[in-house]
């Protein structure tokens, strides 16, 4: 029996039965960090939307996209797709490469610690088949969670200083960044690298609206402070974007 039991610990099935039981902790452990916080396991009547693939092909060219791209702030009172919105958010945070822990996404991190958070601030119609609110948007499931129901829109655009575009467009992304993610690797750095990091997921939303036919600008002057308590954000979460995208005039 005992050296039944020495063979088996030297055989290739252990080793495997051993790794993989592993790999499945790591991977359960995937919902919780770094984007999720765990707000991923909710059922659709808690307003859990699993949004369409995105397209890994468009029709316009990097090259045609960087030429055409400009601030945009006057749209079409026409909503978007639910199509539309999930190639959006893909752009911004999706998920371009699995891995054993968080994922790769579309835009560069520091470290890889990805500080970002990413919602979707939809008005009344704004989205066809969505419900006017918050959503909050999950990279490794790439789904959308409500945090917050009715429409919001005047109230954004109040807190970013009653700029009206941002009531008018159909919907608003909104970053915020959870610091102390980058920080206990970069400390004081971080602050500078989480501010990068949201450039570049927003220059993808700009390039990806303009390849769609869409079109959108971004916001730095709001008032962060009415932003967290609209948006119901965790005390860790400070916004550092705004982005209105819509159907252009």
């Amino acid at each position: 029996m005992a050296a039944g039991r020495r063979r088996f610990l030297k055989s290739g099935a252990f080793l495997s039965l051993l790794l993989g039981g592993s790999i499945a902790v790591l991977l359960g452990l995937t919902a919780f960090w770094p984007s999720d916080g765990g707000r991923s396991r909710v059922s659709a009547a808690d307003g859990y939307v699993k949004l369409p693939p995105p397209r890994l092909k468009g029709d316009m060219s990097v090259e045609e996209a960087i030429l055409q791209r400009r601030s945009r702030r006057e749209y079409l009172d026409r909503p978007l797709t639910l199509e539309q919105l999930s190639q959006l958010l893909w752009a911004a945070q999706g998920v371009t490469e699995p891995t054993l822990w968080v994922g790769l996404r579309s835009a560069p991190s520091a470290g890889g610690l990805y500080p970002l958070e990413l919602y979707a601030v939809i008005r009344e119609g704004g989205v066809t088949g969505l419900e006017a609110g918050c959503y909050h948007y999950l990279p490794n499931q790439h789904a959308i969670r409500a945090t917050v129901r009715g429409d919001i829109s005047r109230e954004l655009m109040e807190a970013c200083i009653n700029q009206e575009w941002v009531q008018a467009a159909p919907l608003n992304f909104v970053f915020t960044a959870v610091f102390e993610r980058s920080s206990v690797k970069y400390g004081a750095r971080a602050r500078q690298y989480v501010f990068q990091e949201s450039g570049h997921a927003a220059q993808n939303i700009y390039l990806q609206a303009t390849a769609m036919g869409l079109g959108g600008t971004v916001i730095g002057a709001f008032i962060e402070s009415m932003i967290q308590e609209l948006l119901a954000l965790p005390s860790n979460e400070v916004p550092v974007y705004v982005m209105p995208v819509g159907v252009v005039k």
